[in-house]
């Protein structure tokens, strides 16, 4: 099967699900939800999957077991491309759009160690900022959660501490609805950008590893 586009169901299976997050409603648009949103995600990493590697859909299930929101179901639906565990592509569609992102996502003691390390060294800690900023230059946004102050150890007054406050790093983009999601050329543009975040990707596999 090939690319054609999410189509507006999509947006509209959100929307409602936003608003009513119940097995009731679910189960009332699960063929919707099969149609308009899996299958056509199944069919975008599938044809990337040659170049970045398989990826996987995520359950649309929340795990609620230790979290107050009790809201059974995710309000997106997000695929992972790794290259280790951690670290990779992802995708992602909701009522506002489409997301692309990339970089590590679950932190780790002995990752966010290593990361730490990493961007404490001036070579490579320069070398980080110069992918980051090439990214932030081509649209992207950096994300990933941070300490609040600074790491115990981290001097005030260090070159990059912005980067050492980071337990995890990722840059994203979104798309707003538009003709070209409902279109194949969604695929370029998420082609497109795992692309451009590859030297990031490349940088967290090589000096931090697998979580």
């Amino acid at each position: 099967m090939s690319f054609t586009g999410f189509p507006d169901e999509a947006l509209a299976f959100y929307e409602g699900l936003q608003a009513d997050n119940s097995k009731t409603y679910f189960t009332k648009h699960r063929e919707v939800y099969d149609r308009s949103v899996k299958a056509p995600m199944q069919a975008l990493v599938a044809e990337l999957s040659d170049e970045f590697g398989e990826c996987r859909l995520f359950r649309p299930h929340r795990d609620v077991r230790f979290a107050k929101d009790k809201s059974p179901y995710k309000t997106h639906q997000g695929a992972f491309c790794d290259l280790d565990p951690g670290i990779g592509f992802y995708v992602s569609i909701d009522a506002d759009g489409i997301v692309t992102a990339g970089g590590f996502h679950s932190p780790d003691r002995e990752q966010t160690l290593r990361y730490r390390t990493a961007v404490n060294d001036d070579v490579l800690g320069d070398l980080l900022v110069g992918i980051l900023g090439k990214l932030t230059k081509a649209g992207f946004t950096r994300s990933g959660s941070q300490v609040k102050t600074r790491p115990r150890g981290c001097p005030a007054d260090h070159p990059r501490l912005e980067l050492m406050r980071h337990e995890s790093l990722t840059v994203h983009r979104r798309y707003l609805p538009d003709d070209e999601m409902h279109s194949p050329k969604m695929l370029a543009n998420v082609r497109r950008d795992w692309k451009a975040m590859r030297p990031l990707l490349d940088w967290i596999d090589k000096n931090i590893g697998p979580a």
